[in-house]
């Protein structure tokens, strides 16, 4: 995806703002926010950061299961599940 066609500078947002949410809510595109000439700021739609934030939290599990796998901090099915049977008497 190009960012480069949903460049837009603050004067823009702050004379369409709704309708820059409406844009935000439909594309599902980020809109990158300028001030001077620079890229100050991104705006996304509600739906679009919520999937962002559940992929980076995926992505986090995976690279602590890779940083266990790589200290060797691993258990066999067999091991985990004789602890959950355990721990069912127990509860």
């Amino acid at each position: 995806m190009r960012y480069s066609t949903q460049v837009r500078p603050i004067s823009y947002l702050k004379a369409n703002a709704a309708e820059v949410l409406v844009q935000l809510t439909e594309q599902r595109e980020p809109l990158l926010i300028t001030q001077n000439g620079e890229a100050k700021a991104v705006l996304q739609d509600v739906a679009s950061f919520e999937e962002t934030q559940q992929t980076l939290a995926l992505l986090k599990i995976l690279a602590l299961g890779n940083q266990e796998i790589a200290a060797n901090q691993v258990s066999s099915v067999a091991e985990v599940a004789a602890r959950l049977r355990t721990r069912k008497k127990v509860g």
